[in-house]
């Protein structure tokens, strides 16, 4: 488990430096807000279009060869696609390299089927919460960073990590075990790892259901918020990459607090699918909360009070992955990752029009905040989703009582 955590936490911080810098960059290339919103919406789609096709491949592959020599490769992709971009001279640039990136890096999914590999069932919402720790400790420093680097120079932090995901295809080849066994490993099939059949068989996994709506509305409104929370707090609050890194670094410290503690106990307490519930609850209200507020420092306080919400993406591939069997591990959470990638092409078709829509506002509009108005309504969409699956008591068996903290 030390193993991946480390492994995640290099890669989150490379992805965490590009953040609060990449709409700045596309900046570079147009004329105004409207157009930068319309742009940048169009390089993050490029690279969710490709991860949309590749994710349940690259699981699949997973299953076949093992998570290793699967992580290497989409280290390889990182690094290359961090030190293109750096370079990028022109808008197409940008576009073709996110589809690079988007093709060859699907680490999540590979890293969810490692921590499943070596949990047993009772234990993987804790684990999968202590990697979503290695996420939130990334997003911490990676923005940070980033955004200090930024404001030194926006090529920067790119060259910085294009570095480090150099470093973990390094500590990755030298250090990092395999954790699926050969016997444990199955066949590739090129038609179960067509995205439209991995989604269907997710579909079709017994004790998943309406799940699946749940990670969709889920994964949507996270996207749509991904999509424009930098360009938000420029347009409302005039945040440069220096403050947007700070707020984004905030929302790394809470995640850390609470899936690196207060998961186990909070699991213990209230067991899994009520606690998903509650983090549901607790995220719709933020949402609404993040469009309204009227000053940036209103965000930190907003974050701050949406604890629960950072439950809700443990809990739930949790109790997908109990769902799977011991050899589909990947291509399952290829699947749900092949899920989050078509939610985050819809995303900025959704987040950058409602963006662009409202730019033209004074700062400190409520109506700014439209994108985050439109995430709370598929927050709630998901709660009412995850209400009926648990109260028609679809899981494929009953929730395993919350083992011993590891």
């Amino acid at each position: 488990m030390r193993f991946i955590m480390l492994t995640v936490l290099i890669d989150m911080i490379a992805i965490g430096l590009m953040v609060p810098v990449l709409p700045a960059l596309v900046g570079r290339f147009t004329t105004d807000q409207g157009d930068q919103a319309f742009w940048y919406g169009a390089v993050t789609l490029a690279f969710a279009v490709a991860s949309f096709f590749s994710a349940p491949v690259i699981g699949a592959l997973s299953d076949r060869y093992g998570r290793r020599p699967v992580l290497l490769l989409g280290f390889c992709g990182l690094a290359l696609s961090f030190f293109v971009t750096a370079m990028a001279t022109a808008l197409w640039m940008l576009i073709v390299v996110r589809l690079f990136s988007g093709a060859m890096q699907s680490n999540a999914a590979v890293a969810n089927a490692y921590v499943a590999d070596i949990s047993a069932p009772e234990e993987r919402a804790k684990r999968f919460g202590m990697l979503g720790a290695m996420f939130g400790i990334g997003f911490i420093l990676g923005p940070m960073l980033g955004g200090l680097l930024g404001g030194i120079d926006l090529q920067l932090p790119f060259f910085v990590a294009g570095g480090l995901a150099l470093v973990n295809l390094l500590y990755g080849y030298f250090v990092l075990p395999e954790s699926l066994p050969p016997e444990r490993r199955r066949a590739f099939d090129w038609r179960a790892a067509n995205p439209l059949a991995s989604l269907r068989q997710l579909l079709a996994l017994k004790g998943v259901g309406l799940l699946v709506g749940v990670i969709a509305c889920t994964g949507l409104a996270q996207f749509v918020l991904y999509t424009c929370w930098v360009l938000y707090g420029s347009f409302k609050f005039g945040w440069g990459p220096t403050e947007n890194g700070w707020s984004l670094a905030a929302v790394g410290v809470v995640s850390v607090i609470v899936q690196g503690g207060l998961l186990g106990p909070l699991l213990k307490r209230f067991g899994t699918r009520r606690l998903a519930v509650m983090g549901l609850v607790s995220s719709t209200l933020a949402y609404l909360m993040y469009g309204a507020v009227s000053q940036g420092w209103m965000m930190y306080v907003v974050i701050g009070l949406n604890l629960l919400g950072f439950t809700v993406q443990a809990t739930t591939n949790a109790m997908v992955s109990a769902a799977a069997s011991a050899d589909t591990q990947g291509q399952t959470m290829g699947s749900v990752s092949s899920l989050n990638s078509l939610t985050a092409v819809i995303a900025p078709l959704i987040g950058a029009p409602l963006l662009a829509m409202v730019s033209h506002l004074p700062p400190g509009d409520w109506r700014i905040g439209m994108p985050f108005y439109c995430c709370a309504v598929l927050q709630a969409m998901a709660l009412v989703f995850a209400v009926m699956h648990f109260r028609a008591g679809a899981a494929v068996r009953p929730e395993p009582a919350p083992g011993p903290a590891h």
